[in-house]
């Protein structure tokens, strides 16, 4: 009989606390969530309400104050920072409001860099930047740097080079936040249908509820608690 396969992502427990001064703010206390290979989860909430907090903590750039994280079924809680770092490069993809991109570069280079860190050869590097830019509409723009590109064309280099090393998981933070209701649905759609054809596990923070309603589920953060959205 075959094992199942574990979720992508698995938080069991996690609770987050900042100290201020004398005083301990609890972010969010015993929080589960499970996102599953090939399955889009909308993670909405006011601004203030953790959405951020629990992403990092997903993708292992927090560490939790209570609870595990599993990635693929291993539990990534008590990892060295070593071993944590390896996992993020090569089984987490992120994508944030800014696009973070090397300005430097351009837009090939850009998507090229994270598989050249990850040991890739250049030739090879070279092939799969230009494959996802081409599938992220941007064929015309590989020589452009990020100055010559508008908001919502930097943005999809960004997704492009989040999914560079091939992750089993996405992690995108408010990623059209910064764009205009016309770009930020296109730049949406695009998104949505290279992480399907991907097949990843993904999990964005939005607060624009109609982007929200267009993935797979959507789970609500509100007063340190989470629920799924019918």
């Amino acid at each position: 009989m075959t094992a199942p396969v574990p979720p992508a992502l698995s938080l069991s427990g996690v609770s987050r606390v900042y100290h201020q001064g004398a005083q301990d703010v609890h972010i969010f206390s015993n929080l589960s969530l499970t996102v599953r290979t090939g399955e889009i989860v909308a993670l909405v909430g006011q601004s203030g309400s953790g959405k951020s907090s629990l992403l990092h903590i997903a993708g292992m750039l927090e560490r939790p104050d209570a609870g595990d994280v599993f990635i693929h079924g291993r539990n990534c809680s008590e990892l060295s920072d070593r071993e944590r770092t390896r996992v993020r490069r090569n089984e987490i993809g992120f994508v944030y409001q800014s696009h973070h991109l090397l300005p430097e570069f351009t837009a090939l280079e850009n998507v090229m860099v994270p598989q050249l860190i990850a040991g890739d050869t250049k030739s090879a590097a070279r092939q799969r930047a230009g494959e996802l830019l081409d599938r992220m509409g941007l064929s015309d723009r590989f020589s452009h740097r990020p100055a010559e590109l508008s908001g919502g064309e930097q943005q999809r280099v960004a997704v492009a080079r989040a999914l560079a090393n091939r992750p089993g998981l996405l992690l995108a933070d408010e990623p059209t936040g910064n764009l205009d209701p016309r770009t930020s649905q296109r730049v949406h759609a695009e998104f949505m249908q290279l992480v399907a054809q991907e097949g990843l596990a993904t999990l964005v923070a939005t607060h624009n509820l109609d982007l929200a309603h267009k993935m797979h589920r959507v789970v609500h953060l509100q007063e340190g608690q989470l629920s799924e959205v019918g």
